[in-house]
């Protein structure tokens, strides 16, 4: 197996008890920028949609930013040796959100607590990458590809069954495009990934087609009906596409500069779900194509940033996580938009720092944070070898 990056496997080249002891020289302003632009929109956004949120939702970002802030300070490379307690936390946790969570809109997603409610699905993404980037690590001086694909792909498949089985079919895809990202940095073989691709098409033609047709039904109906009911929303459209329609209707409506106070769609309750799963509604029928604009750039400013941290890692470790952290950030920001325009089915994916929820912003903070150290580390790295590292 070839590791298509030059990360050494140990911290900082060698030297990670040293570089350990120096605090991160490093932190991400533009990546900063992004998430605090995007914190931003969520508020205009939800002002518009759902007033009642907006306090709410200010005080998860301000508590996400500290989270941030506190972990461009952690020593990430301290994950990887408890990585099975990870692991053992993820499943124990969503086991515990099946059993103990309360039922809304027919899923068992969450734990009510005092203040908040606890999504394990949310937290498992980054603990499933800290685990993944971990388990690639020791397996890459041992073993085959095929038998690190097979692993990998494996650990990852159990929590997102488990996560499926809520239902939360979203986060259980986010949870494998974070696997398969993993292997693809790790330098796994094209010709594994592509027979992970031709997997995953036959899985979805039976779960869509096949099965049903011979009585096995391995998703929810209503699930069956959202992936399959944005090819044809216009065959009924008063049904399981009728939210959808109403979306995309909602977003060209707002034009170039958005109808600002006179939208309709969103404020009248046309496109439910529109504080969360449909935020970005919300953003084109207000603010328009201007609006929309603004969004997306700043999501390619943090996905860009992430980027650039996966290539500046300075060990396999950290590019891995980074890596993990493209996989869910891309993921959820390319299937959320394109369940509001028309072009994915709806499959519950939040929109990263834009949906309203304390899990999913906290999350997202959380794995900034580890972003942020990894970049700091860099920094550190590079500065004890007097060397410049740019941007």
């Amino acid at each position: 197996m070839s590791i298509r990056a030059t990360h050494p496997t140990t911290p900082i080249a060698g030297r990670g008890r040293a570089a350990s002891a120096v605090a991160p020289l490093g932190f991400d302003l533009w990546l900063a920028a992004a998430a605090a632009g995007l914190g931003v929109c969520s508020l205009v956004a939800l002002h518009g949609a759902a007033p009642a949120y907006v306090g709410r939702q200010a005080i998860y970002l301000a508590i996400g930013f500290l989270i941030m802030a506190l972990m461009s300070r952690f020593e990430y490379s301290r994950l990887r040796e408890p990585k099975w307690g990870i692991y053992a936390a993820l499943i124990f946790s969503i086991l515990l959100v099946l059993a103990l969570g309360s039922s809304a809109n027919g899923a068992t997603r969450s734990i009510n607590l005092v203040v908040v409610s606890f999504q394990a699905s949310e937290l498992g993404k980054v603990m499933l990458m800290v685990f993944l980037a971990g388990i690639v690590v020791d397996s890459s001086r041992r073993g085959s590809a095929t038998a690190l694909t097979v692993r990998v792909m494996a650990l990852a498949l159990g929590p997102a069954l488990l996560v499926i089985a809520e239902p939360d079919l979203g986060s259980g895809l986010v949870y494998l495009a974070i696997a398969f990202t993993i292997l693809y940095i790790a330098g796994v073989d094209w010709q594994h990934l592509t027979g992970l691709a031709a997997l995953a098409v036959t899985a979805l033609i039976f779960a869509l087609a096949v099965g049903p047709a011979i009585g096995v039904h391995v998703l929810n109906t209503y699930q069956e009906q959202r992936l399959t009911g944005f090819l044809h929303p216009s065959q009924n459209p008063n049904s399981h596409a009728f939210q959808q329609v109403e979306s995309t209707i909602a977003i060209g409506a707002g034009q170039k500069t958005g109808r600002g106070a006179s939208a309709t769609q969103t404020s009248l309750g046309l496109v439910s779900e529109s504080p969360t799963d449909f935020i970005f509604t919300v953003v084109g029928e207000r603010m328009g194509f201007v609006g929309a604009a603004i969004v997306l750039s700043l999501y390619a400013l943090m996905i860009w940033r992430t980027l650039r941290i996966v290539a500046i890692a300075k060990t396999l470790f950290g590019a891995l996580i980074a890596a993990g952290a493209v996989a869910m950030l891309t993921f959820q920001v390319f299937v959320n938009v394109g369940m509001t325009v028309g072009i994915m089915p709806i499959t519950g994916v939040t929109l990263p720092l834009m949906s309203y929820g304390g899990s999913s912003v906290l999350t997202t903070f959380l794995t900034l944070g580890l972003l942020q150290s990894i970049y700091g580390q860099a920094r550190t790295a590079s500065a004890m070898k007097g060397r410049v590292l740019r941007f």
